[in-house]
């Protein structure tokens, strides 16, 4: 996993991830010049219905030796997670939440009670029968704090664990401390796959679910494999396993791709000119994946100068966030307008203040801040990170602001840079409801709210929305929520980025939301 804060990032990388185990790739990339090298990179993974069977090889990057198969965990193997486990609640393709383990559920009229009817005929990898019982277990293993699920903040203000009932073996109801009109669109976060009833202490090391695949074997930090689960509920997926690769670093990964021993990268967002090597050559291919990773520049607002919020907001208006996408993105991506809910989202907000670098000269001067140089902090962690804030420091430039670039270490970027340098680069999947956004990481007080806002009114408006029942009125609550982000958060969010994904030309049925990946439909042609 990443980080023990949200999708994409792995802040717990060993100092020996180097020597991780690897796949042996020596060679080096050649003819990464631009463009005009090139062809263009392609819109979307091939076409066409894969063959029944097969092995499907994913490299990742290198994870913690902490590394735990338990979905609650902060050191999730999430790669494993859409693969070996179910939720009872998922966001489909359209942004919308889609039955996966609940057939359906229903509030009371206040949204206080929600009940969610379990489906039936669904077995576990270890044969036993899914029944309401595992899913109130599940909610307890998140909320038990031996436990430190990262989700336990969103869900620990609503539910009360003892509170949770099974009135018979396929209904579950869940009486909530406050009403929430949103509240299963949290049991989609990666954290709430359910597990068997009891299972806590083993499943770190089982990874016994519901999912299409059942574990044949887990190294944490290390090679794995899960093979296809026969009586899976929606039907036996397509390949007959998987094997995890751990492998070094983003050249190693593309390396094996090109050279035919892996047949995809995970969690590995290719560098443009990478990308167009791996397009171009007879293996291999890209799969672009829109909007799927949203871009911040946090600045932490409890450090000067971000404490004041005419800073803030002259640091927003400084910058054309249409620019930072050409450059950063070469277009491969949409302009953030420092609004985090993506374009795809039914919430997302359009309107947006324009780029206005004399209005930001005039707010800087009023807060005695003229001339303002700031340290933006970057790194080769991710690809993008280091032309966002040159495209930024070349745009914020009209408006008087002198930013240095200053370069950090990789593989200590989110122990010693994320959260405790006043001004970074960072980002996040996209694919969160816009409640479970709002709530982990703009919120006052958790953990993951990376610039250390806090505002009454905001969680405040929060709440508004949560208790609404109206859907009209509620997301026009969640809209007044974003123009709040924007004009007095931290964050700034220059651009939603589309992720490169390398492939096999072999592959097909790839298709992706958020940060996972269809793995019933998933195959190969020629398997």
């Amino acid at each position: 996993m990443p980080d023990i804060h949200h999708p994409g990032r792995r802040s717990v990388l060993a100092a020996a991830a180097a020597g991780s185990a690897s796949l042996g790739a020596s060679w080096l990339l050649t003819g990464c010049t631009g463009a005009s090298a090139a062809p263009a990179l392609p819109k979307g993974a091939k076409q066409g219905t894969p063959d029944r069977g097969g092995t499907l090889r994913i490299a990742r990057p290198p994870a913690s030796e902490a590394e735990t198969l338990d979905p609650a965990s902060a050191l999730s193997a999430y790669e494993y997670l859409g693969a070996l486990y179910n939720r009872l609640v998922r966001v489909g393709a359209n942004g919308d939440l889609a039955p996966d383990l609940a057939e359906s559920w229903e509030p009371d009229a206040e949204a206080r009670t929600w009940t969610f009817r379990i489906r039936k005929g669904v077995t576990f990898h270890d044969g036993h029968r899914l029944t309401s019982a595992d899913a109130a277990y599940t909610l307890r293993h998140i909320l038990d704090k031996e436990t430190a699920s990262p989700q336990a903040a969103v869900l620990a203000p609503l539910v009360d664990p003892k509170k949770l009932r099974t009135p018979d073996a396929h209904t579950l109801v869940v009486p909530l401390k406050t009403p929430n009109a949103e509240f299963p669109s949290l049991l989609t976060h990666y954290n709430c796959y359910v597990i068997p009833d009891g299972s806590a202490r083993g499943i770190g090391r089982t990874g016994i679910g519901t999912g299409p695949f059942a574990l044949e074997s887990f190294a944490p930090a290390g090679p794995g494999r899960i093979t296809a689960f026969e009586d899976h509920w929606a039907g036996r997926p397509v390949l007959d396993a998987i094997d995890f690769y751990s492998v070094a670093d983003m050249s190693a990964r593309s390396n094996a791709l090109l050279a035919g021993q892996v047949d995809l990268l995970s969690q590995t967002n290719l560098d443009f000119a990478t990308a167009r090597v791996v397009a171009a050559s007879d293996r291999a291919t890209i799969a672009r994946v829109e909007n799927a990773q949203w871009y911040v520049l946090p600045m932490l607002t409890t450090e000067k100068p971000f404490t004041d919020v005419r800073v803030r907001q002259a640091m927003k208006l400084a910058y054309d966030p249409e620019y930072v996408v050409k450059v950063a993105l070469q277009g491969a991506g949409t302009p953030g307008w420092d609004n985090p809910v993506p374009p795809s989202d039914p919430a997302h907000l359009a309107t947006h203040p324009e780029h206005d670098p004399e209005q930001a000269r005039h707010l800087l001067k009023k807060a005695g801040h003229e001339d303002l140089t700031v340290d933006l902090y970057t790194s080769s962690y991710d690809p993008v990170f280091t032309p966002m804030a040159l495209a930024y420091q070349d745009s914020a430039r009209r408006a008087g602001i002198r930013v240095r670039v200053k370069t950090a270490a990789a593989d200590s970027y989110y122990t010693q840079i994320w959260m405790k340098k006043p001004l970074m680069a960072t980002y996040w999947y996209t694919g969160r409801p816009v409640d479970q956004l709002f709530t982990q990481v703009f919120r006052s007080g958790s953990s993951y709210n990376e610039t250390a806002w806090s505002d009454k009114g905001f969680d405040a408006l929060l709440d508004r929305a949560r208790q609404e029942t109206d859907d009209t009125r509620r997301r026009e609550l969640y809209g007044e929520a974003q123009t709040f982000v924007v004009e007095k958060g931290g964050a700034m969010t220059p651009m939603f980025a589309d992720r490169l994904v390398g492939i096999s030309r072999n592959v097909r049925g790839y298709a992706e939301h958020g940060f996972e990946f269809d793995y019933l439909g998933i195959g190969l042609k020629g398997a």
